[in-house]
């Protein structure tokens, strides 16, 4: 927070490489040993709500996607079928 010109009290944003810095320093500490990014992050939050029973809808919403076809690609990640449903070939 912080006062602008008239006086008036605002927040400032950080920057979005601001955060994908930190991110990409946070990953190197944590020496997992693997790269990754913001954007992993964007993928393994669609992949654990489905996988947790979260509809496809929600997802979908969360995730930004205009087609429902771009969520179900995490449902593929997961082993899954559309909706949860397994095959029952294997």
């Amino acid at each position: 927070m912080s006062v602008d010109e008239d006086g008036t009290i605002v927040r400032h944003h950080i920057h979005v490489s601001s955060i994908q810095k930190a991110v990409k320093q946070a990953v190197r500490q944590s020496a997992v040993g693997k790269p990754a990014g913001c954007h992993t992050f964007r993928h393994t939050f669609a992949t654990e709500l489905l996988r947790r029973g979260s509809d496809i809808r929600t997802v979908q919403t969360l995730m930004g996607h205009s087609d429902v076809k771009t969520t179900q690609i995490y449902t593929h990640v997961l082993g899954q079928g559309f909706a949860g449903v397994q095959s029952p070939l294997g």
